[in-house]
């Protein structure tokens, strides 16, 4: 953390001049800081959120009311401080927090949604002290830097957790539940468990999202689809819950608002995103073994005739565990993001085979969708996915 103070301090302590709202997790995170977002923008708040990755734009990371920070602003902070920071040498990371929390104080938020980079406990996002802390889930992902268990993933998500500040947890394992409860209670923190919280009667998907009845704030139209998204609704419902109790000025209508318009007012992409009907083509950048596993269950439930996956990784993620949970009556068209850490599309096929997974490979994302689409019938479902970097490519082609 020595270079996060350091900059922080330099640049006068932006972080202390706007609330926060801090969101770590496995999987789920994005989506449910961007629906938090959209709620507290509809209920009149000048709302501040940092995401990462970025798909299509670095400046995606930093948004005030869903449009992102200025290239002015990104240009005259590199130029103005790099006489400060280049001798500091902080990480790509480091430094974008820095810029995310200066542009928030420079334009006078009242909140920002921030959501970790990676882990919690040692996150350069870490030196907030938010209104209300959430930890989505745990699943197994960057075991090299957060370790191979569960118990030690939840133990570095659980550093978020502050004395005296309210944490929402989305879902739990019993390798998980313990280790949340100890570190709140050691702090002082109120905890909520949502799966003990269910604020969700029924969902039903929809042609373009989900509809929920809920128990206390009626109909919702979620514009996100995506089955996984359940699971952050009902976190997301008991977040703002606690945003209320902690003086919030949410009503009901703000909350409906704020999911039927998410993607809108937030710029959200890539997550079940329907592109094309006839076939049918989605994209998803869900990209560890916890997000994969909740694709591939949803893809099972679709009707097609055919399913052609468009499919990569990157060569540090858990890539045998993924391959052996895909689809086998699946056509795959393996290809690779444009970033050195993509595993070789042809690397990725015979890999793939291993488990029983046939498909040709292809050198660019445009390629291998190109490939698919003309092999498609009307009644086909294409699905892209596998890595973010790959949803990134796919729709800055598309742009």
């Amino acid at each position: 953390m020595h270079n996060t103070i350091a900059l922080d301090n330099h640049l006068g302590n932006p972080h202390r001049k706007f609330r926060t709202i801090h969101v770590a997790g496995t999987n789920g995170k994005g989506s449910c800081s961007h629906t938090i977002a959209a709620i507290l923008q509809s209920a009149g708040y000048k709302v501040g959120l940092y995401t990462s990755p970025h798909l299509i734009d670095f400046r995606e990371r930093i948004r005030v009311n869903g449009k992102p920070a200025s290239k002015e602003f990104v240009v005259d902070f590199v130029e103005k401080e790099k006489g400060f920071f280049e001798p500091l040498q902080p990480s790509f990371f480091e430094l974008t927090t820095a810029m995310a929390f200066t542009y928030f104080a420079q334009e006078n938020v009242d909140v920002a949604v921030i959501e970790v980079g990676l882990g919690g406990r040692l996150d350069c996002t870490n030196i907030i002290t938010p209104d209300l802390s959430i930890i989505t889930n745990i699943s197994l992902d960057h075991v090299q830097f957060l370790g191979n268990t569960l118990e030690k993933i939840a133990a570095e998500k659980a550093g978020i957790i502050k004395e005296g500040v309210p944490v929402v947890i989305g879902e739990t394992t019993p390798e998980t539940i313990t280790v949340f409860q100890e570190k709140a209670h050691s702090v002082g923190a109120p905890i909520i468990f949502a799966e003990e919280e269910q604020k969700i009667i029924t969902a039903t998907p929809t042609a373009d999202g989900y509809t929920y009845e809920t128990t206390l704030f009626g109909t919702l139209h979620g514009e996100l689809g995506g089955d996984y998204q359940v699971k952050n609704t009902n976190t997301v419902l008991n977040a703002v819950l606690q945003l209320i109790a902690s003086g919030y000025n949410i009503s009901v209508e703000n909350i409906q608002a704020g999911f039927s318009t998410v993607c809108s007012s937030t710029g959200l992409m890539g997550r079940w995103q329907r592109l094309q009907q006839h076939p049918t083509v989605v994209c998803d950048a869900g990209h560890n073994i916890g997000g994969v596993t909740e694709i591939v269950r949803q893809l099972m439930c679709q009707n097609y005739k055919s399913l052609r996956i468009v499919f990569g990784m990157v060569n540090d993620k858990e890539i045998d565990e993924v391959l052996a949970i895909m689809p086998k009556d699946a056509t795959y068209y393996f290809t690779q993001a444009s970033i050195r850490r993509a595993l070789p599309a042809e690397e990725m096929q015979k890999k793939a085979a291993k488990y029983g997974l046939q498909g040709g490979n292809y050198p660019t994302v445009k390629d291998a969708l190109q490939a698919a689409q003309s092999d498609a019938s009307p009644e086909d479902f294409i699905f892209i996915g596998g890595s973010c970097f790959i949803v990134a490519d796919l729709l800055q082609g598309l742009q």
